[in-house]
């Protein structure tokens, strides 16, 4: 009888009889295949690597035990080969073979080591999926006959037309218009090209399949020479850039828990017309849109000491409450995740609409802010045990609120490539003074070696061209798409009706004990304390007041974020709560201009966000310096100027 087998090395055909074994089989494709070696090849119906069985387990099942029949396919993976201990001197070696300009030497983790390297939650469960793409049957019938591209087999089988894609399959990725694929889809095509690899060579030991970019001069350099600035030479010289749009993303999407979070955000620049900077705080998920793509769950803005400017804005880095904010998050099961800023200017039209900034044709993140992003993202770093580094990329993402093609507030999120955060760290680039473009820095002799750097595009005859980047290139080459959006059925982390004050907005709203104090007067039960302390700021600023204990305050944040009415009574009689709680009474009461600011963020709708610029019957924005003014106001009380 006659079977076929499928594997990245092709598809074969070959002749067996029922009582030939898979041993026989095995044998018979590595001939076809021209491979030297069997001992790795694994069997499956389906076209998964985890559904397939090791040949050694196979080897004596005959062919009609299996239950196969003339005309079936089967299909072949092959098996990884055991991680070995890999020393620098290795690696260096492995790289001179394949490459005669391998750039400078990295700290390698001993491969067996990358197993216990701590990944994010969602990245270990994604990993153990195989992310295959479901097809239907296709049963479409042309006249008497079926179509070409049609399916002609029973229900319970399977062939070209219906069975499973990769998830880093391009045509489906074009057709889905999927610009970036997810991370985990980029790890499953280097590891199938990888196996490939493996399997029709003789190296028994494999690397990860990921490695990180780095331009910057080989130290020490085995080339004989006194070391960098010394000496240089083309083996620890960093080879030439060519830039090219980043194929994958390891954030696919944006999940902003709530309207209200993006509303009380853009508040500050409604009230004062002067620009803000916020960290992003939540989590990561599966995003089910992308074939084993991640989103980051965004759950609360914290806003840190900056100083504001209608044309922009100044951060001291680090700032000095990081490392508290950082455990608030942590107890609540959050972490990091990205910035967000504005970018808005009223278009002096009085409709509540803004000025289009933003475009192709002008910048869409500015050389300044892409430089920024790369810092960010290099300071944090995503872990992986798929580098031999233990740590690949960022999953840190950039957002920026400003104006939509129709005048409206939008938001954008975005990442900056790979290649641009290992060109930052090597301090081959820097801003430019125009924002949509990038400037390559000029190499210093015995100071700074700068490598060649190149880019493409297609000319207006459609032929690609390569371009040195002398002295400038786009910055659309480093930037990476992230979409973003609200959840169909928000069930936000923190869900407190009344906000309460939002950190560093000095004259506009304030935190006080006397405030806290006022909060928890209303409450009655047990609920209503964990509905009225459901509040990121307010659990910051709990916090920095000192009052609890390390064991009080986590046990706080716990019984907040997990609604546990049991648990946060055993808080309410703490020592420490109860001092809290005496304190907050005995403070004196702040006035009522910071609470009814907050209150006042409150009356704001979902509305305001798809349509923002406005501030509804509360606040008149002026139409000459923007600033916000009371309702009842005929002229600004910033600049005079009459508000009608």
């Amino acid at each position: 009888m006659l079977l076929r087998v499928r594997s990245k090395e092709g598809t074969v055909r070959i002749t067996v009889e029922g009582n030939d074994t898979f041993k026989d089989i095995a044998e018979k494709t590595a001939a076809a295949l021209g491979l030297s070696e069997t001992s790795n090849m694994a069997f499956g119906k389906v076209p998964s690597p985890k559904e397939a069985l090791p040949l050694s387990q196979l080897s004596q099942q005959t062919v009609n035990s299996a239950g196969l029949s003339h005309g079936d396919m089967i299909h072949l993976s092959f098996m990884e080969t055991p991680h070995l201990h890999t020393s620098n001197e290795a690696v260096s070696d492995q790289q001179t073979t394949t490459d005669t300009n391998p750039g400078p030497t990295t700290e390698y983790v001993e491969i067996d080591a990358l197993k216990n390297i701590q990944q994010d939650a969602v990245d270990d469960l994604l990993e153990k999926q195989d992310g295959l793409i479901k097809r239907g049957r296709d049963s479409e019938i042309v006249s008497d006959n079926l179509d070409v591209n049609s399916c002609r087999h029973g229900p319970n089988a399977m062939c070209d037309y219906c069975m499973p894609l990769e998830p880093y399959d391009a045509t489906y990725l074009e057709e889905n218009k999927i610009k970036h694929m997810s991370f985990h889809a980029y790890l499953k095509q280097l590891s199938a090209a990888q196996q490939s690899k493996a399997a029709s060579s003789t190296i028994t030991k494999q690397l990860p399949p990921l490695e990180e970019q780095n331009y910057k001069v080989r130290v020490p350099c085995s080339g004989g020479h006194a070391p960098w600035p010394e000496g240089i030479c083309t083996k620890c010289q960093p080879s030439a850039i060519t830039l090219q749009s980043q194929p994958y993303r390891l954030v696919d999407h944006i999940e902003f828990s709530s309207a209200s979070l993006i509303d009380n955000f853009i508040h500050y620049w409604r009230a004062t017309g002067c620009q803000r900077f916020g960290y992003l705080y939540g989590r990561y998920e599966p995003y089910t849109e992308v074939p084993l793509g991640i989103k980051a769950v965004v759950e609360a803005i914290y806003e840190p000491p900056q100083e504001d400017h209608m044309d922009g804005l100044a951060l001291s880095l680090p700032w000095q409450e990081e490392d508290s904010i950082n455990e608030v998050a942590a107890q609540c099961g959050l972490q990091k995740v990205g910035m967000i800023f504005t970018d808005l200017l009223d278009d002096g039209t009085g409709k509540g609409t803004v000025v289009t900034k933003r475009h192709v044709d002008s910048y869409i993140l500015s050389s300044l802010e892409c430089a920024f992003a790369a810092e960010m993202q290099r300071l944090h770093p995503n872990k992986s045990r798929y580098s031999p580094t233990g740590k690949f990329g960022s999953k840190f993402v950039t957002c920026v609120i400003t104006g939509d093609d129709q005048g409206g507030i939008g938001v954008n999120g975005y990442q900056v490539s790979n290649t641009m955060v290992a060109m930052q760290e090597a301090g081959i680039v820097e801003p430019s003074m125009k924002p949509s473009v990038m400037l390559v820095k000029e190499g210093i002799p015995h100071q700074r070696y700068v490598p060649e750097v190149f880019y493409k595009y297609k000319n207006k005859y459609g032929v690609p061209v390569q371009e040195p980047a002398k002295p400038t290139f786009p910055v659309e080459y480093l930037l990476v798409n992230v979409t973003n959006g609200f959840p169909h059925n928000p069930s936000p982390t923190f869900n407190s009706a009344v906000p309460f004050g939002i950190e560093n907005r000095q004259g506009l709203e304030s935190q006080s004990l006397g405030l806290f104090s006022q909060r928890l007067s209303s409450c009655n039960s047990a609920r209503d304390y964990l509905t009225s302390l459901s509040d990121f700021h307010l659990l910051c600023f709990i916090r920095s007041s000192g009052t609890l204990s390390a064991e009080e305050f986590n046990a706080l944040c716990k019984s907040i974020v997990q609604r546990d009415e049991q648990s946060f009574s055993q808080v309410q009689h703490s020592n420490g709560w109860k001092t809290l709680e005496m304190v907050s009474r005995e403070s004196e009461p702040a006035t009522n201009q910071a609470a009814s600011a907050s209150m006042s963020r409150t009356t704001s709708t979902t509305s305001d966000v798809a349509t923002p610029g406005t501030s509804g019957s509360v606040e008149v924005t002026c139409r000459h310096c923007t600033f916000a003014n009371p309702a009842r106001n005929s002229s600004c009380e910033m600049c005079g100027l009459p508000l009608d």
